[in-house]
């Protein structure tokens, strides 16, 4: 959806909601009350200005505001419907339609590295490893030990609000972290590591994988390497052009884009680039050395070809950096909305608290004319208070526009949070996680339908469904 600067529901400008702005944040926990002391950054609204107060919630799990509930489903160790476990460490994911209205089918990342042994789908002692079709298992560890980063699919049952099935649907891989859905109905898993062949390992890694949302099974683990190789983050898809953009977790990160040959096939090659501020070369987006710009500054933009993009020596960046692209601190979540996108820089900002960036596409995106009409990139938040906004990651948008954030880091009395971004760039809380296991919020997504709210608590290793009065905040929107 649009979100800047105007709001946009259901192709009809929105009345915004004025609000006092008194600014409230941390606050200090007695007997299930909360404290809340005043914020500096103006981008802040308390939970009453934005969805309403937080309510203790009796598990001592989740806190929502009023009205809403959550669901839990799917741990790690769980016995699936295909005889294998649940890998630990739920991470990015997205929601895809089910063939009844009434169902949807969810794509899970599962952020397991080489190193992290016995909780992946073939059990603690790997005694499920006869099951497997060795032929769909991408990688080993050098003493044979199957890799268990990889994903899963699960049918969630909308109406009865319960999880119909769960299976296994890629193996093999390594830090799967996040990733992004494609128009046409599969989950690009991305590989966050450049662990090579002879490191551990007995192939190399950060690669992207397509696991298709409709098949029931294993998917073809075959890595689209023409995509790049580097510390993968997050994707999105431009549906109008089939463009691909990509972000880097690394604190010199590039931000990039992939101009397929083939708008369904990624596999069947392409360009990839890197962006570049057409009028500051070099760039350095965090305002952590010096201020670049300011929260609705805005660029013009250009894209670098790169070259030697499996990159055997992790040097895409560093290439991007030298041909004039921009650094950026930690890309992490990405999500494309209303003929525009949104995406996290996990550590940006002059206090490295995080930033959100807004990349406006040119109308002539990847053709020749686009130097005539350049894309816009826009730093949308800059978190100045940990109580604003702590290490941005994982996002997506709502049916009505606004941006909801998953934090990762554990600020708040070590709580951690799910935000939400309003049209105008005000932060307020959503969700917060208060089992004091400083597990962070992961994969949030909406349901196709707009009737729940789906993310993952990466260290419980449990994925969740919220369900409330969501047609109340659409129809009301904060601003």
């Amino acid at each position: 959806m649009q979100l800047s600067r105007r709001f946009l529901l259901n192709g009809a400008l929105a009345s915004t909601v004025a609000t006092s702005v008194a600014f409230a944040g941390l606050g200090q926990r007695a007997n299930g009350a909360v404290r809340v002391e005043p914020s500096a950054d103006p981008g802040y609204l308390s939970e009453i200005e934005g969805y309403g107060a937080l309510q203790p919630d009796p598990k001592g799990f989740i806190e929502l505001p009023a009205g809403f509930s959550y669901t839990t489903f799917s741990t790690a160790g769980d016995v699936m419907d295909d005889g294998f476990h649940v890998p630990a460490l739920h991470d990015g994911m997205a929601a895809f339609p089910h063939l009844s209205p009434d169902k949807v089918v969810l794509v899970r990342n599962h952020e397991i590295k080489h190193t992290v042994l016995g909780v992946g789908p073939l059990g603690d002692k790997y005694q499920l490893i006869d099951k497997i079709d060795r032929s769909r298992l991408y990688d080993h560890a050098s003493d044979g030990t199957p890799l268990s980063g990889g994903t899963t699919t699960l049918i969630y049952d909308l109406k009865n609000q319960r999880l119909e099935s769960h299976y296994l649907s890629l193996t093999g891989t390594s830090t799967n972290c996040a990733g992004g859905a494609t128009p046409w109905g599969s989950w690009l898993s991305c590989e966050e590591t450049t662990q090579a062949a002879g490191d551990g390992v007995k192939k190399d890694h950060g690669y992207i994988f397509e696991v298709p949302s409709g098949y029931k099974g294993l998917a073809a683990p075959v890595p689209i390497k023409t995509m790049g190789r580097f510390n993968h983050e997050a994707v999105c898809i431009d549906p109008r052009t089939g463009i691909v953009y990509m972000t880097e977790d690394m604190s010199d990160g590039a931000f990039y884009r992939y101009l397929p040959n083939d708008l369904r096939y990624l596999h069947k090659g392409g360009r990839l680039q890197a962006l570049a501020f057409r009028d500051v070369p070099r760039a350095t987006t965090s305002n952590k050395y010096s201020q670049l710009w300011k929260p609705g500054d805005r660029f013009a933009t250009v894209w670098i070809d790169l070259v030697d993009v499996e990159s055997p020596d992790n040097s895409l960046r560093t290439q991007a950096y030298l041909k004039g692209a921009a650094r950026f601190s930690r890309g992490e979540g990405i999500h494309f909305g209303n003929n525009e996108m949104f995406f996290a820089c996990t550590s940006g900002g002059a206090k490295a608290y995080g930033q959100l960036m807004r990349y406006i596409p040119s109308p002539y995106e990847g053709t020749d004319r686009e130097k005539d009409q350049p894309g816009q990139i826009e730093l949308f938040v800059e978190s100045g208070d940990l109580r604003v906004l702590d290490y941005a990651d994982n996002l997506t948008t709502s049916p009505w526009g606004h941006l909801y954030v998953c934090e990762d880091r554990y600020s708040d009395i070590l709580f951690n949070h799910l935000r939400i971004v309003t049209p105008e760039g005000k932060v307020t809380t959503f969700a917060r996680n208060v089992d004091g296991g400083h597990s962070e919020w992961a994969g949030v997504t909406f349901s196709p339908d707009g009737s729940t709210l789906f993310a993952n608590i990466q260290g419980n290793g449990v994925t969740v469904a919220i369900t409330g009065p969501w047609k109340q905040f659409s129809d009301r929107a904060i601003a």
